[in-house]
């Protein structure tokens, strides 16, 4: 853990009980006298450094010690769009993606969407906040959702394409946003709508999934 994130204000004497306790004692193991970092949600730019002064049975009181603004983020930018797959597959490469540095993640509506879930983005953003706090990271993924392809393409219109094609993208290529396929890939429908947009694929002869795309790419393309 590189900080805790909290929802309460700011003190200067803090006391922790329930998780946040159980975490800091019972399993990371900190005791009387270690230094821990803390930010708030309502101003996460600023690192507080505080120090533990007392644990009891069930809680621990810490003191502020020090304070600075510190931001930690990707280098560059870039934006996510992903014909939406099975719910719990997203889940499980979003602290990945959060780790490598995406900034916005569009939801879409895609012919080959699974339609049996639904997105839950208060869940999506706990799961982005407790990667950040292992990562570092002080920027929030944004998340938003698209009917369909056509109207992900009138709002990113610019955006490269993910597809089987004889082109391959360098790293070092300023890519900022980036269309995915679901399983199954895009129907020919879609693929008629990609004529006027760049295409591209990685440099492997091996076919990945959805989420695997996901996360090649933006490391491809953020690291």
């Amino acid at each position: 853990m590189i900080y805790l994130l909290l929802d309460e204000k700011k003190e200067q004497i803090l006391t922790l009980k329930g998780e946040n306790f159980k975490y800091l004692v019972k399993v990371r193991r900190h005791s009387v006298g270690d230094s821990i970092a803390i930010r708030y949600k309502d101003a996460i730019k600023n690192l507080c450094h505080y120090t533990i002064e007392n644990i009891d049975g069930r809680s621990l009181t810490l003191r502020l010690e020090s304070e600075e603004i510190l931001e930690v983020q990707a280098k560059r930018e870039l934006h996510l769009g992903w014909c939406r797959i099975d719910t719990k597959s997203i889940e499980k490469v979003l602290p990945s993606l959060c780790e490598i540095g995406v900034s916005h993640i569009a939801f879409i509506e895609c012919d080959r969407t699974q339609r049996n879930n639904k997105l839950d983005f208060k869940r999506l953003q706990r799961i982005v906040e407790s990667s950040m706090q292992q990562c570092g990271r002080t920027t929030y993924i944004e998340f938003s959702s698209y009917k369909s392809i056509e109207t992900y393409l009138e709002a990113y219109p610019t955006t490269k394409i993910f597809d089987f094609t004889e082109k391959t993208i360098a790293s070092q290529e300023r890519t900022q946003s980036v269309l995915i396929g679901c399983e199954g890939g895009f129907s020919a429908y879609e693929r008629e709508l990609f004529k006027e947009y760049e295409v591209f694929r990685l440099d492997t002869p091996l076919v990945l999934r959805s989420e695997s795309a996901a996360v090649a790419v933006a490391s491809k393309l953020l690291l």
